[in-house]
């Protein structure tokens, strides 16, 4: 693919990074990779990519920056939140030959995406002086809910090293070397002591896709999903666990509902921290306290 004819005789493929309803984090995860960004540049064109100014290369040349494409591939951030997202992403999908999502929220709707537990109006009202002038759709969705995706990256923010995996691996036409292991293969890798068998700590690492390398219980704070959901995630042990540790049945719903609220694994969450909360065989008295 060729992103235009004055490009012709630049054989490099062409990358594009697209924004919807986020913080840019993801985005500014890229540019953050610093040393093996310019490296980058000489095996790919970034030919749309707002966040980054648009002169590359030795010549000082300028990307096209239309969105136009062709893409050989192209990054999206975000949620798909207004009626424009949704019709901008089926072009996004046309013109990209491989079509990958970055983060949470382009992955499963994001923080905004609570808001689909909720009247979007009352929001409106609470926040804008002149909700009449917003218009927005009642549900924040993830970008493989409209076209399809060939991959998806996830992370509130994604890891550098991740993205430079993904964006190496379809350079070389081959798959992405992205672990579906959980955060606790983290914790044992780094030799972390687990909270929650030490201390009682509750700790979503054993439903929480693996990535962010175990950062918050190597300081002993419990995990709080930033990386979403594992593959297939026993809910039904993992709540029963977070009750043995203390959480009430709105404790259990709240820590599921944060940057990955809408993932369509957590949804049976609410059911099960009801279930739990009126079960005699989940009634157990809490962990005694435990040395450090």
């Amino acid at each position: 693919m060729t992103s235009d004819p004055g490009t012709a005789t630049d054989t490099r493929p062409t990358l594009a990074v697209w924004k919807f309803a986020s913080c840019d984090g993801c985005q500014l995860t890229l540019l953050d990779c610093e040393d093996e960004l310019l490296a980058l540049t000489d095996r790919v064109r970034i030919d749309h990519f707002l966040e980054m100014t648009p002169v590359e290369g030795t010549e000082r040349e300028r990307a096209r920056l239309d969105g136009r494409g062709p893409y050989d591939l192209s990054l999206v951030e975000g949620s798909v939140t207004t009626a424009e997202d949704a019709e901008r992403i089926q072009h996004i999908r046309r013109v990209s030959r491989y079509l990958v999502t970055i983060g949470a929220c382009a992955t499963a709707g994001g923080i905004q995406a609570l808001r689909n537990f909720a009247d979007v109006g009352e929001f409106l009202a609470a926040v804008y002086a002149r909700p009449e002038y917003i218009s927005t759709l009642e549900n924040s969705t993830a970008i493989s809910a409209h076209v399809p995706v060939d991959f998806e990256l996830r992370g509130c923010p994604i890891d550098r090293r991740q993205l430079l995996e993904v964006i190496t691996a379809y350079l070389a036409g081959r798959k992405p070397g992205i672990p579906g292991h959980s955060v606790c293969f983290e914790c044992k890798r780094r030799g972390t002591t687990c909270i929650t068998v030490a201390h009682g700590t509750p700790c979503l690492g054993p439903v929480t896709h693996a990535g962010c390398g175990a950062i918050c219980p190597a300081y002993g704070r419990g995990c709080y999903g930033c990386f979403g959901p594992t593959v297939r995630p026993n809910l039904r042990s993992m709540i029963a666990e977070l009750r043995r540790d203390g959480m009430t049945e709105s404790d259990i719903q709240r820590v599921f509902r944060t940057f990955n609220a809408a993932s369509p694994e957590y949804a049976p969450v609410p059911e099960l921290a009801a279930e739990g909360q009126d079960s005699s065989r989940t009634r157990t008295e809490p962990r005694p306290e435990r040395p450090a």
